[in-house]
């Protein structure tokens, strides 16, 4: 009697994987819709401006005009020496403001609180026209004039700008300081460290990473604010610029070039505050972003390797 040894055939067979799942895109109908009403928007204000009664030929006739390179120096000497104030000022209030001195602490929340509570146009027409309540600037025998001669619009911009930023700088600073974990200064004063010297090697430039972003924000938004002080007298690029307007009757064109300037400054700054901000970030994260300079590097790269791929096959 033969004894047969009965096999399964699908054993020797490898199993069937899964069906492959077939992927249906989800269809957003709404961002189409929305994409297609942005575009009309964008449609018609191109229309309607490019139909409009502008000689758009005004602007680059006075886009390197020498007034208006004037204004844009002047614009940028002001925002540095305001934001130069205002840094300094905050980083003493901020000390002041942290200070276990109540009366330290409880002027500079007055100063936080006033300054930042009130516009800066309106700081800006009390420093000008505090010659009605002050005849004459009297520091003995320092310096003695009249209130009119001491108080130009420069010396106004510079004060109603920097003294109104100080305050926001000092809100910012001492949310720097007080991210910086206490134990820091604990180890330090532990060393045997004084409270000033923690300040300057241990807190502060920890709490630089905190600081910068939002200084740098504080730069962009000062280089803006001084077209505040063209209420004041002072000449600069909007100041300028509604000059040249008026007497060449361009005064919507002029008001595009400024505004034109103002994007080429602020896009300026923006590329300098990633890169500070990129500087202060090496403690904090592993990688550091690429710069823009690195980024089309890549993408150049990347081009080049595909184009050289498809050669070869």
């Amino acid at each position: 009697m033969n004894d047969f040894k009965k096999t399964d055939s699908s054993a020797d067979t490898p199993a069937a994987g899964p069906e492959a799942i077939r992927a249906i895109p989800v269809r957003h109908y709404g961002r189409y819709v929305a994409a297609v009403v942005a575009l009309g928007i964008f449609g018609l204000l191109v229309w309607a401006f490019a139909n409009g009664d502008i000689n758009w030929g005004a602007i680059p006739d006075y886009f390197f005009n020498d007034r208006i390179l004037k204004g844009v120096r002047e614009t940028l000497v002001l925002t540095f020496l305001s934001m130069l104030i205002g840094i300094v000022g905050g980083v003493v209030l901020a000390v002041m403001r942290l200070s276990k001195n109540p009366v330290t602490s409880s002027i500079a929340w007055f100063y936080i609180w006033f300054f930042r509570g009130t516009p800066v146009l309106v700081q800006l027409f009390v420093w000008f026209n505090l010659g009605f309540v002050f005849e004459y600037v009297n520091l003995g025998p320092i310096y003695k004039d009249q209130w009119a001669d001491f108080m130009t619009p420069f010396l106004t911009a510079l004060l109603g700008l920097g003294l109104n930023e100080a305050a926001y700088m000092a809100e910012i600073c001492r949310a720097g300081l007080l991210s910086v974990d206490e134990g820091q200064t604990e180890a330090s004063h532990a060393l045997g460290m004084s409270h000033g010297k923690t300040l300057r090697r241990i807190v502060i430039p920890q709490a630089m990473r905190v600081i910068v972003p939002p200084t740098g924000n504080e730069v962009i938004n000062m280089l803006k604010t001084t077209s505040l002080v063209a209420a004041v007298q002072y000449p600069e690029l909007l100041r300028f610029s509604q000059d040249i307007g008026t007497t060449s009757g361009a005064t919507v064109e002029m008001l595009f070039l400024a505004a034109a300037w103002y994007l080429i400054m602020t896009s300026v700054l923006s590329v300098g505050q990633y890169y500070v901000e990129r500087y202060y970030a090496r403690g904090s994260s592993r990688a550091l972003p690429p710069t823009p300079i690195q980024k089309i590097k890549a993408n150049v790269l990347s081009l080049s390797n595909r184009s050289g791929g498809g050669a070869k096959a």
